[in-house]
């Protein structure tokens, strides 16, 4: 009973290891990509609604690369990865806004951060196959 109890705090060390690496990759992208975009909006004659279909690309691009990362780190469960990873990105920005901005999700946002878990989902079953799949440890 004692091995099993160490190998399964091992493996929640492993999963939240995991998550919090795709988590932090999902904001680390968004960070470079809200500089990127905010030069280009500041120093050219581009306005926001002429870019709006770019950065909901890359945001669907960076669930998707921050559950592979989740995924690949973890090497097992990578829907359960990346859809944890996927669901703790979506609860910040709802803290965010919620207590920042006073407003919870709308419908439309609703459905956005539905299809990002999804998305993040795909990015975690992904990145356990390409990793080589669960480790033999």
């Amino acid at each position: 009973m004692g091995v099993r109890k160490g190998r399964t705090i091992i493996e929640a060390k492993k999963i939240g290891g995991a998550v919090l690496y795709g988590t932090l990759t999902i904001f680390l992208i968004a960070v470079l990509a809200s500089f990127v975009f905010s030069m280009m909006l500041r120093f050219t004659e581009l306005t926001e609604n002429s870019i709006s279909l770019f950065i909901t690309i890359v945001s669907f691009l960076a669930l998707f690369i921050g559950g592979f990362m989740s995924g690949g780190k973890g090497k097992m469960k990578g829907w359960m990865l990346g859809g944890a990873t996927g669901s703790i990105y979506t609860i910040i920005v709802l803290l965010f806004q919620y207590l920042g901005h006073d407003s919870l999700f709308s419908v439309e946002q609703m459905v956005y951060h539905g299809c990002y878990i999804v998305t993040a989902m795909m990015g975690g079953i992904l990145g356990v196959n390409l990793s080589g799949g669960p480790s033999r440890d």
